[in-house]
């Protein structure tokens, strides 16, 4: 029997002490400061940095200087990539975060999960249906989590027009357009780098493209079914670069001089010299001799076998239709989508970067949308606007409440549901890997009616697990 008494007494207050997730980061390439910064800021209270790896010691050893700069007590441990799965049974490693190139992902994803962790990857979560059948495989055999880090989901932009089409304003979505372009910094920067060749990202409809089609499978709640795609490499590239006379040209865009190759004065607008920036000079640049990666490679050379203009139909599960369009050599930078529904139409315009006229300048911002510009055009501004208009009404502009830091906001609210867990979010913006897997199927297909000429059903790719919501 309980006292009475006894038991309505106040009782000693006693503290759950907080258990750290304990991390290791593979990886250490541009992406992975965001996720070093904020274990060893805003979350260090719940999360610990055991340990980097990264086949080249020059990055790892670039991220220790960053740490001890940060205050830690002591630097991360570090490992060869390749005894990942050693490592982490040896130092009972809760979650592993991949930050390496694209095509690595499975590879990563499958050991970490094999290995009794966790992984959080950058996007996308894996290039090809092959990748796709291996992930899924072994979170069934595991039972572990996969987060896919889609942080544009987090945009404040991005987050109204997921409100207008979720409070059912323009009623049933019938349609999308969405035409995103890249400029020519941001956009030839996908050309420089590994991700030039195909095989190490799926091309732009992987690498780039599946943020985008995450945000539409998020903003209609639908799941995509069947794709066509159509595109080529019409501009960059050595076959482009000759039709239109552009003349020699230096491999690389960290040359001896300011002078093109050709003998012609001046900067080279396409060029990215890795000693302007103290940062990927110090990340790239002087780590070239441990393994030869060049981060500045001349983007009309030879060796090129990614599309800069792509243009895809995709059918959704839920009966609405995507208009896709990407083009990676615009002279501005930003997105127009319009969404059509029963009721009315949602638009939302973004320009991230209104003109590329200071390319010849040092210290040019290549992402724009992870770093805000501002450019001086008197025709075009930076900025957003989400207009609504319902049918027989006039149109009306529905508020964007901006954020603080990268990507409009999103990386701190993301890394915030990343650390903490999330919370309840009436628009659903964490995601699964299951998320991950839809936005690549659009992608895996594209690439596939790119080399058939045909239409792809996502149901036929074989990616091991059913990605339709419950729909009969």
């Amino acid at each position: 029997m309980v006292n009475v008494d006894t038991a309505r007494q106040p009782q000693p207050e006693t503290e759950t002490p907080v258990t750290r997730s304990r991390i290791a980061l593979i990886g250490t390439g541009g992406r992975s400061e965001m996720y070093i910064r904020a274990i060893l800021g805003q979350h260090a209270d719940v999360a610990e940095l055991v340990a980097l790896s990264d086949a080249n010691p020059g990055r790892v050893e670039y991220y220790q200087r960053l740490i001890r700069e940060l205050g830690a007590e002591a630097p991360a441990d570090s490992f060869d990539p390749g005894n990942l799965t050693e490592y982490i049974r040896a130092n009972a490693i809760d979650r592993v975060i991949v930050t390496t190139p694209d095509y690595t992902h499975a590879d990563y994803i499958v050991e970490a999960l094999e290995a009794g962790a966790d992984v959080v990857v950058e996007k996308p979560l894996t290039i090809d249906a092959e990748g796709c059948r291996r992930i899924t495989s072994a979170v069934a055999a595991t039972g572990r989590n996969v987060v896919v880090t889609f942080n544009y989901r987090y945009s404040p932009r991005n987050s109204a027009l997921k409100q207008v089409i979720r409070d059912g304003v323009i009623g049933k979505v019938t349609s999308v357009d969405f035409s995103w372009v890249l400029d020519t910094v941001h956009g030839a920067d996908y050309f420089r780098r590994w991700h030039r060749d195909k095989q190490n990202s799926g091309g732009l409809l992987i690498h780039k493209a599946s943020h985008h089609f995450d945000l539409v499978n998020w903003w209609i709640d639908d799941v995509p079914e069947r794709v066509y795609a159509s595109g080529g490499l019409r501009f960059y590239g050595a076959k482009n670069a000759a039709e239109r006379g552009l003349g020699a040209r230096p491999e690389r865009g960290t040359t001896d001089d300011g002078t093109l190759e050709n003998g012609s004065q001046g900067r080279d607008p396409f060029a990215l010299d890795l000693r302007e920036d103290e940062r990927l000079r110090e990340l790239y640049f002087d780590n070239e001799k441990f393994d030869g990666y060049r981060r500045d490679q001349d983007v009309f050379t030879e060796g090129i076998t990614i599309e800069d203009n792509l243009a895809l139909t995709v059918d959704y599960d839920g009966g609405a239709t995507l208009n896709y369009s990407l083009n990676a050599h615009s002279p501005w930078e930003g997105y127009r989508v319009a969404v059509n529904g029963t009721e009315g139409r949602a638009e939302l315009e973004v320009v991230e970067r209104a003109a590329v006229v200071h390319s010849t300048d040092k210290k040019t911002v290549v992402d724009p949308s992870a770093t805000p510009v501002e450019e001086d055009d008197a025709v075009r501004r930076n900025g957003e606007r989400l207009v609504v208009q319902r049918h027989w009404e006039p149109a009306y502009e529905v508020p964007i409440v901006k954020g603080e830091g990268g990507h409009g906001g999103g990386d701190n609210l993301l890394l915030s549901d990343l650390f903490n867990g999330p919370g309840e979010d009436p628009l659903g913006r964490p995601s699964g890997y299951l998320d991950g897997l839809r936005s690549v199927s659009v992608g895996i297909a594209g690439n596939a009616s790119l080399e058939s000429e045909l239409p792809v059903r996502i149901s036929e790719l074989g990616l091991g697990v059913e990605l339709r919501r419950g729909r009969a």
